[in-house]
């Protein structure tokens, strides 16, 4: 008969150690942002206007009041060439668009 022990093991303790160095998590606490623009900021565009005509209103009065002059009826009139086949007809109570005008209108 053989007496072949096994070997034991039972006082055996076994450890892992690491040669990674233990890091501590990033503390972004104190972190903050900005957003800036080197994009140019441009003016929107004017709102054109309405006029409700009046009795005895003309074009050219009503150029005159908004625009200074009378003789830039012309831009009241294609603006308004929806409702309008003569300068010369307008009706109280008719709602005009006023267009906004370039510098360079005349």
């Amino acid at each position: 008969m053989s007496t072949d022990k096994k070997p034991d093991f039972s006082n055996v303790k076994s450890s892992v150690k690491s040669t990674e160095e233990i890091v501590e998590k990033p503390d972004f606490s104190n972190v903050q942002s900005s957003v800036q623009s080197t994009e140019e900021i441009i003016e929107p565009d004017p709102v054109e206007q309405a006029y409700t005509v009046e009795k005895g209103d003309t074009l050219s009065a009503i150029a005159q009041r908004f625009y200074g002059k009378a003789s830039r009826w012309h831009a009241i009139f294609e603006a308004n060439r929806d409702q309008l086949d003569d300068p010369d007809r307008i009706h109280p109570g008719q709602v005009l668009r006023i267009p906004v005008l370039g510098d360079d209108a005349s």
